[in-house]
């Protein structure tokens, strides 16, 4: 049986890890270097994902990653700030960071931007368990 979580904590991390995203690929941090990186065009990355349903989906993406960190936490107490952050890194090496690289070295996928996309989950992570840890 899985542990109980704090179901609000999940529901605004979730949101925290939506808003990361937006943020992360704005024209503020990564866009520039990240659309270079796909060769394509803003135009085509638009056209590739359009209306509601990518962001509605990276939302639930969100969520779900928010919810497993707190599955996580709760596995492995205590659940304080430095801690929680231990975690979310080996859960991100282990996880996340690896499995992406190797997609990655086998693809073609230029470093940078596996930097760029690896970096915004360990980011996210990071502070989905951070506010799981406080928010208790």
């Amino acid at each position: 049986m899985l542990p109980s979580v704090n179901y609000l904590a999940v529901l605004v991390s979730g949101i925290a890890i939506f808003m990361l995203g937006g943020l992360w690929y704005s024209p503020a941090l990564f866009a520039k270097p990240w659309i270079r990186l796909m060769n394509k065009s803003p135009e085509e990355i638009k056209a590739a994902a359009p209306g509601p349903l990518p962001f509605i989906m990276a939302f639930l993406c969100g969520v779900v990653i928010a919810y497993a960190m707190a599955v996580m936490l709760n596995h492995f107490p205590p659940a304080n700030v430095p801690h929680a952050i231990k975690v979310a890194i080996i859960v991100w090496a282990g996880f996340a960071a690896s499995t992406s690289f190797a997609t990655a070295m086998f693809s073609g996928t230029p470093r940078a931007l596996w930097l760029i996309n690896s970096g915004y989950n360990l980011v996210a992570f990071i502070i989905a368990a951070v506010i799981e840890a406080v928010w208790r």
